[in-house]
């Protein structure tokens, strides 16, 4: 026992002398005129091995044994900052990095670092810079990060001039998508054609389309996160941008110096305006047109090292309003997204590191309509307060921790309908207001196991409960009430919960090759059910509820990643396979109605798998990549399709997507993008006869037919002018080309009648729909 006793003695003081020998070096990596703070940028110590990335925050913790070290910071579109240090104690050191003058606005992708596609165990991940998007073309000139991340392989969209994210095979539903930590219900402006995110106030975005962290949750397929700018903390700064169909405008500086800071941002289209004087006033169309617009506000506070206070919101609006006089009917319809986010900061110690958030967002879309002396509306939203505490526990050298709770409150408002005709007004009793409690734990840990194997393995714990105010009904085959059942306020209605493990791995076989592989189940409790195959603001949020069971899915992932040529040339080849469980779609034969919508739906499951492969040329005047998905996404239904599998709407077998960007000289830039994609899986009518003189369609099985390919190319140039002296406006000019052979891409197909039955001279033709010719836009930006 003695000698046992010296043992343990012994290794316990050995111990205590290597963590003595050890000290931490932690502290934020900021831009060093802004002051901005950089998200995942690479702190590395040059005489090891060991480097950390920075946090949502850009806080970064390392801890190294005693001695001397040259640190190297790197993030992209910034040169390279070194340091010399002397680590003989814990140290708290902030490290600026300067942004290159002739800031590259190429898209990088994957991580900070120039070996990252092969180092970080992290699948499937693609970061974009906002300044390094401008010079991928896009329709009428604007900016849009959701159209940009469509060419990456895994993400595709429904179709022309929709925005809506649509990753491995998952509906739109399925994608956490956060702005300022606030969840967006609606991502689209004009039907889907834009999204609501503005460029200019962004600063960061990260799609995670695989392995998704412990610490994102509530989605199937993907989590979206994009952060907003700070504000300078330096100097006042505005940026702007004047094009074909929309402009917009940031103001943002310091409130005090080194301490406070703002940014606000906003952004409007004047379609209505451009089209207003061709519209005689005596035109039976007068009145109609559409417009939207975003708001961005950000304030932050340093109150010290240790505490920092941020404060952003947006508020977004689309109105269409239709006039017609000769019908005396007129139609407005008004949507958008409000949120608000505030976040503080603390550092406890050099190692623990904690944000604490709360959030209100609010989502609403309404149909107002009249005619002659009939009025009816019709609306529907969701809200949301939320609250939630994440921590990184900086361990050691090889053990990062993150782990935290998560609180939110829904209220659904589904379809309510309501009228007025003269004094007598229509209210049915159909607001079947929902209320909802959703709850979280989660932790993780990032394990450096060795120089070759990296591990990410969490578990996340989710729970879900509907609660009262709300009504049940019992109801006989034919639909009729029976019987009822009253919750009282706060009362259970119903409780679903479940654990979550996900797991990433990484092993290099040398400095540029490794293998991936990840594991993930996921829960979502708020779907979106859509009639149609597009997101628009008529679909309808609902909670999992008595009826409606919560979505699960299994997602396996595994790929191969390899550089070539100093990291000038990034490969990859990913597979992946994803089951998902309780899908829900509409009834056969379903017509909107004053019913709750949960009553029309119908439940099944789906699958999905494919390959994705991908070629990033990172280095030298000409870059860009090439990536090409192979792709199947099913679906099965007991009440659909007599009950056998049908492609799901936004199957696409093939999609490709290449981008060039050359740099020629400092003045010129041009860009080209080229898409290709299996249309779209469609129904149609097969057969048509008359009854009753009424000309009648049988449609074919669901979406047994498919749409012609997609395809087009857009090409863009870029002009910046060089003063001979120092300007304190500095502009530049973006020529953009949109579908520039003019390709007609089906957006739906509709059957044109002619003639007449009972004369025998009745023809029946499809005809097709497109949208977009090819459209040239030119857009002024502006910076002082």
């Amino acid at each position: 026992m003695r000698k046992l006793y010296l043992i343990i003695f012994l290794l316990s003081n050995a111990f205590l002398l290597n963590a003595q020998t050890r000290f931490t070096l932690s502290g934020y990596v900021r831009d060093s005129l802004s002051r901005e703070t950089l998200i995942g940028a690479t702190v590395q110590a040059k005489e090891t091995s060991r480097a950390v990335g920075t946090n949502q925050y850009g806080f970064y913790s390392l801890t190294l044994p005693e001695g001397e070290y040259t640190l190297i910071v790197s993030f992209v579109g910034y040169f390279p900052f070194e340091k010399k240090i002397s680590l003989h104690a814990d140290l708290e050191l902030n490290l600026p990095v300067l942004s290159k003058s002739s800031l590259s606005q190429e898209i990088i992708i994957s991580s900070r670092r120039k070996d990252a596609n092969v180092t970080n165990a992290q699948m499937g991940q693609i970061d974009l810079s906002m300044n390094r998007m401008r010079s991928v073309p896009v329709i009428f000139g604007e900016l849009d990060p959701l159209k940009t991340l469509q060419l990456f392989p895994g993400v595709t969209n429904a179709g022309e001039g929709n925005s809506g994210l649509y990753v491995r095979g998952g509906g739109p539903d399925q994608n956490l998508i956060l702005l300022d930590d606030a969840v967006v219900y609606n991502t689209g402006h004009l039907f889907g054609f834009f999204s609501i995110f503005n460029g200019d106030a962004i600063k960061n975005t990260t799609l995670i389309k695989g392995g998704m962290p412990a610490q994102y949750g509530g989605r199937l397929s993907s989590v979206l996160d994009i952060s907003m700018k700070d504000g300078n903390m330096n100097k006042f700064q505005s940026e702007g941008g004047i094009g074909s169909i929309s402009s917009r405008l940031s103001i943002q500086g310091p409130i005090k110096k080194d301490k406070a800071s703002f940014i606000i941002s906003g952004r409007r289209t004047y379609i209505d305006a451009l089209i207003k004087p061709f519209i005689k006033k005596s035109s039976q169309f007068y009145g109609s047109g559409y417009y939207f617009y975003d708001f961005n506000a950000k304030f932050n506070y340093r109150f010290s090292n240790k505490d920092r206070l941020y404060i952003s919101g947006y508020f977004g609006r689309d109105v269409f309003d239709f006039v017609n006089r000769q019908r005396q009917f007129n139609v407005g319809i008004p949507w958008g997204n409000s949120t608000v986010t505030a976040r503080w900061n603390h550092v406890f110690n050099k190692k623990l590191f904690m944000n604490t958030t709360v959030v209100y967002n609010d989502y609403n879309f309404a149909l107002n309509a009249l005619q002659n002396n009939f009025d009816f509306t019709l609306s529907s939203g969701i809200r949301d307060v939320n609250i939630k505490t994440d921590l990184d526990y900086y361990l050691s050298p090889e053990h990062k921790l993150k782990y935290g709770l998560q609180y939110t409150f829904h209220r659904f408002s589904p379809s309510v309908v309501s009228g007025r005709q003269d004094s007598v007004n229509f209210n049915p009793n159909n607001a079947q207001l929902k209320y909802a409690r959703e709850t979280s734990a989660y932790v993780q840990d990032d394990w450096e196991v060795n120089d070759r194997l990296k591990l990410s393995y969490g578990l996340r714990w989710s729970g879900f409960q509907q609660v009262g105010p709300f009504k049940s009904f019992k109801r006989d085959p034919n639909g009729n009430k029976l019987d009822s059942a009253v919750f009282d306020r706060g009362e259970q209605v119903k409780f679903y919960a479940g654990f979550e493990p996900r797991t990433t791995l990484r092993y290099t076989l040398n400095d540029q090759t490794s293998i991936k592989a990840s594991v993930s189940r996921n829960r979502q409790y708020i779907h979106l059910v859509s009639n149609s195959g597009t997101t628009l603001p008529t679909d309808v949020w609902v909670p999992s509820t008595l009826l409606v069971k919560p979505q699960l899915s299994w997602q396996y992932a595994a790929g191969f990643f390899k550089n070539f040529k100093d990291n000038a040339y990034e490969t990859s080849v990913e597979l992946y396979y994803k089951s998902m469980q309780n899908q829900i779609e509409y009834r056969e034969g379903y017509t909107p109605s004053i019913k709750d919508p949960e009553e029309e739906f119908v439940f099944g499951k789906g699958w999905s798998y494919g390959a994705e492969f991908f070629i990033n040329k990172t280095k030298g005047k000409f870059t860009g990549w090439i990536g090409y998905t192979l792709a199947w996404s099913w679906r099965k239904f007991p009440g659909l399709n007599d009950g056998n599998k049908y492609p799901a709407k936004f199957d696409r077998r093939n999609d490709l997507s290449v981008v060039g960007i050359y740099e020629l000289n400092p003045k010129w830039k041009f860009s080209a993008v080229f898409v290709y994609a299996t249309g779209n899986a469609t129904s149609l009518p097969e057969k048509f006869y008359l009854v009753e003189g009424v000309l009648t369609q049988q449609y074919s099985k669901i979406n047994q037919y498919r749409l012609a390919p997609y395809h087009r190319l857009d090409l863009s140039a870029t002009y910046v002018p060089v003063p001979k002296k120092e300007r304190k406006v500095k502009g530049s000019w973006v020529f953009s080309l949109y579908n520039s052979y003019n390709r007609k891409n089906p957006y739906f197909l509709y059957f044109d009648q002619t003639g007449s039955a009972f004369a025998g001279t009745l023809q029946v033709q499809a005809k097709q729909v497109s949208l977009f010719p090819a459209i040239p836009s030119v857009t002024y930006n502006f910076k002082f």
